[in-house]
């Protein structure tokens, strides 16, 4: 590997983040493929591109790349990181936080806190790794999926680290035997991931296909997949196809729900169309602030 080829650069954009903040953005259970670094510096990948962002007191955001010049541009870090947008309020707008106290609560916890926008693919492989398992494992698996069947990164400077490889595609994953799977710690999901990629193999195009779809429809199509539950599926619309109305409920959520909105008994599907109905079209924003203020500060 060659020397580092990108220098610090500041990443141009209003959105203000706290320590706290950028932490729950980028480790918080969106993304399973950064790592914290010395001095407020993460270190992340997705698709081909791996980057360094650092977080300091000015509560702006820098950034360099770790591939070769032109890979991977200051557009494509705003794209994933969603910092289009300009200005926070016009952004948070689009909730009731003015009627939801509670909600208001928790955006002032985490400001700058959004949904990525993230590879489908790869957003669909980490939530089939997620079933049952806490983040750091979640991320244990994919590291050893990259590591063994993944493709090496064209990464340029590595200060003696150890780098993931890429994230193996589906049509790679297809080629896996189920043993082999399992020597990831996949356990029972390794059925899932196998059985995905030979399904995904027999109908082409079907990951281009439900991209284009609407929330509904898509979540309809995750579903059929082995081991989809309405949670991954709504995990999977949310963070890697966009479909903010979708709210994903797990073990956080129906604590969050039953504790601050009086759902208790209430099931996930039920939590779910609250959520949907209550928060409106950008459900999935306000769910992912209401899991990072219960995971956070749940106690008070």
């Amino acid at each position: 590997m060659s020397e580092f080829l990108g220098s610090w650069q500041p990443l141009q954009s209003d959105v203000r983040f706290t320590a706290e903040s950028i932490a729950e953005l980028l480790d918080g259970g969106q993304a399973f493929r950064w790592h914290r670094r010395a001095n407020g510096v993460w270190r992340g990948m997705w698709s081909h591109h791996v980057v360094e962002v650092a977080w300091g007191k000015s509560s702006r955001l820098q950034w360099r790349p770790l591939t070769p010049v032109g890979n991977t541009t200051e557009s494509d870090v705003r794209n994933y990181l969603r910092l289009e947008h300009e200005h926070p309020e016009l952004y948070l707008d689009v909730l009731p936080w003015r009627s939801d106290a509670h909600l208001r609560k928790c955006i002032t916890a985490f400001p700058g806190l959004r949904i990525l926008r993230q590879p489908f693919g790869e957003t669909l492989l980490g939530f089939l790794c997620s079933a049952t398992k806490q983040i750091v494992q979640i991320k244990q698996m994919l590291a050893l999926l990259a590591d063994h069947h993944g493709s090496p990164s064209q990464v340029c400077h590595h200060n003696g680290d150890k780098l993931d490889n890429l994230l193996p595609t589906w049509d790679q994953l297809a080629g896996v035997p189920e043993a082999a799977l399992r020597a990831c710690q996949l356990g029972f999901r390794a059925r899932y991931i196998k059985g995905t990629a030979e399904y995904i193999a027999a109908h082409p195009g079907w990951l281009e296909h439900t991209a284009t779809l609407p929330y509904t429809e898509a979540k309809e199509a995750l579903c059929v997949l082995p081991g989809v539950g309405e949670k991954i599926a709504d995990c999977v619309a949310l963070f890697g196809l966009g479909h903010q109305q979708a709210f994903p409920v797990d073990t956080w959520m129906i604590k969050s729900m039953a504790r601050r909105y009086g759902l208790e008994g209430w099931s996930p599907t039920q939590v779910a169309h609250f959520g949907r109905v209550h928060f409106g079209p950008s459900a999935g924003l306000a769910q992912q602030y209401l899991f990072a203020w219960e995971r956070g500060h749940g106690g008070r």
